[in-house]
């Protein structure tokens, strides 16, 4: 018997949730970007040792609905925290403006408020403020008696972070091993492929394209001679996001296939030929049926 079970991360949007789990992981396992909203889907990342077995949950961030899609994102929320044995809510403390919103958000204030289970407060990206109100804002939230723990922590500069799984630990229960020590995530290549062409798109198009867009994995073969074969689908939304993402003599799309097949590559640890096409269907994050066959629906 040993400390086993699911910790939820969440937080309110460009929180650095994915950035935290790989740090935790020691792998990269969620894509990261600068833009929120990156993640959709919850992530299961699996950390085992010895005398613990930890499986995260990453979760998009909380926001409030303007699409169905987003709605779908909720869900994910809302399920994980219903699987967690602990949740891990991590709030923003680069500026004042985003501390106030995780404050002022009405789910989390829901999650406090109703509190089944142990909250771990995870104040992110402290080495971004001075010593001084890091102390003022961990004494200020251990006063209010809402968390089990108020810890501090940089996903990026990898600060503190022994100190937090220490404590996921210790309020974890003890339990047998779920997975097999050698098994990271229960996901498929094909998912993990398809978030790292969608993260490439994240960072190389701007405004709304990257939110209007979908990855679809058509065609994975893995070859004994020669590189794998991959064929994905760029889902946009509209007829003139097309354009955008093929670019002037295709050299937006060519750019595109190059970053995201060097990072498939370093992801597999092998060689892959990456074919990608860009499809229209129009209102996709509003269409139930379409965000079912894309994996949203969890319900």
């Amino acid at each position: 018997m040993i400390k086993v079970g699911y910790v939820a991360l969440i937080g309110l949007p460009n929180s650095g949730k994915s950035t935290l789990l790989n740090c935790l992981l020691g792998q990269k396992l969620s894509i990261v970007t600068p833009k929120p909203q990156t993640t959709r889907k919850r992530i299961l990342g699996i950390l085992s040792e010895e005398n613990y077995q930890i499986i995260f949950l990453d979760t998009p961030g909380i926001v409030k609905p303007s699409y169905l899609l987003h709605e779908k994102m909720l869900e994910h929320i809302d399920i994980s925290i219903d699987d967690a044995d602990v949740i891990v809510l991590i709030s923003d403390v680069s500026s004042e403006e985003k501390l106030k919103e995780t404050e002022e958000s009405e789910a989390v204030k829901k999650i406090i408020s109703e509190k089944k289970k142990p909250i771990i407060l995870s104040l992110n990206k402290i080495d971004t403020i001075t010593q001084y109100k890091s102390k003022e804002l961990i004494e200020h939230f251990k006063m209010l008696n809402q968390y089990d723990a108020v810890i501090p922590v940089s996903g990026i500069a990898n600060f503190n972070i022994q100190s937090l799984l220490e404590k996921i630990i210790e309020l974890l229960p003890t339990g047998k091993k779920l997975y097999p020590d050698d098994i990271v995530s229960e996901e498929s290549e094909r998912f993990f492929v398809s978030e790292i062409i969608r993260e490439k798109i994240f960072e190389l198009y701007e405004d709304e394209v990257p939110y209007s867009t979908e990855v679809i994995i058509a065609e994975f073969k893995e070859r004994e001679k020669g590189k794998d074969f991959i064929s994905a689908e760029i889902i946009v939304e509209r007829e003139s996001q097309k354009p955008i993402i093929i670019g002037k003599e295709g050299k937006a799309i060519k750019r595109l296939g190059q970053q995201a097949r060097k990072s498939i590559e370093d992801f597999l640890e092998r060689e892959v030929y990456l074919e990608l096409h860009v499809k229209l269907i129009e209102k996709w994050r509003q269409n139930e049926k379409t965000l079912k066959s894309f994996g949203y629906s969890l319900k």
